[in-house]
């Protein structure tokens, strides 16, 4: 029986340090997150997740609405964080530890996580979706760099280098044959 999940990455949202949960879309990402609902039009959805960060939300919250389905929040779908709270870690260096993240599955920078311990919080997640919801199309709202992670667990080609062409938005439809990943096709971009 065939799950479907498009896996909806955000659309632009600008940078606020200390601010990941709460940071919304930008004017442009609003308007991206409206296109995003048309390519959605005439796609039955039975279900819909999401990361409980704002942009994330924001950026199916159109598509809910279109469907009159409402969103599920899920704590364990939040992006990978990939430093402290306090570290102000520069974009190249952060950029490098992502990289080395997808070869070395236990690496992380001081106070973030790796790409092992994302997959152990998200992937019961995803496979609970996959029982509960067997046969049916789900959204979910997401991030870059925790789709990738789960996208990985999969199917390790998807990793670094894939991670690094995604777009804001972008949007994957993975078909599901049970809990056995047969397809993964790009929609948006």
């Amino acid at each position: 029986m065939k799950t479907i999940l498009y896996m909806v990455r955000h659309a632009e949202s600008p940078f606020e340090f200390g601010k990941e949960r709460s940071r919304g879309l930008s004017a442009e990402g609003m308007a991206e997150a409206r296109r995003v609902t048309e390519v959605f039009t005439g796609i039955d959805i039975q279900y819909m997740a999401s990361s409980p960060y704002t942009r994330a939300k924001q950026t199916i919250q159109y598509i809910a609405e279109q469907k009159g389905l409402t969103i599920t929040e899920y704590e364990a779908l939040r992006e990978r964080s990939m430093e402290g709270p306090d570290d102000k870690t520069g974009w190249d260096q952060l950029y490098e530890a992502i990289r080395k993240s997808f070869d070395d599955k236990d690496f992380a920078l001081e106070g973030g996580e790796s790409a092992r311990s994302v997959q152990q919080r998200a992937l019961p997640v995803i496979q609970s979706l996959l029982d509960e919801q067997r046969g049916s199309t789900i959204v979910i709202g997401t991030h870059g760099n925790i789709m990738t992670i789960i996208m990985n667990y999969y199917d390790d080609r998807y990793g670094f280098e894939f991670w690094d062409k995604t777009t804001k938005p972008d949007i994957y439809k993975l078909t599901f044959d049970w809990n056995h990943l047969e397809q993964v096709e790009r929609i948006w971009k």
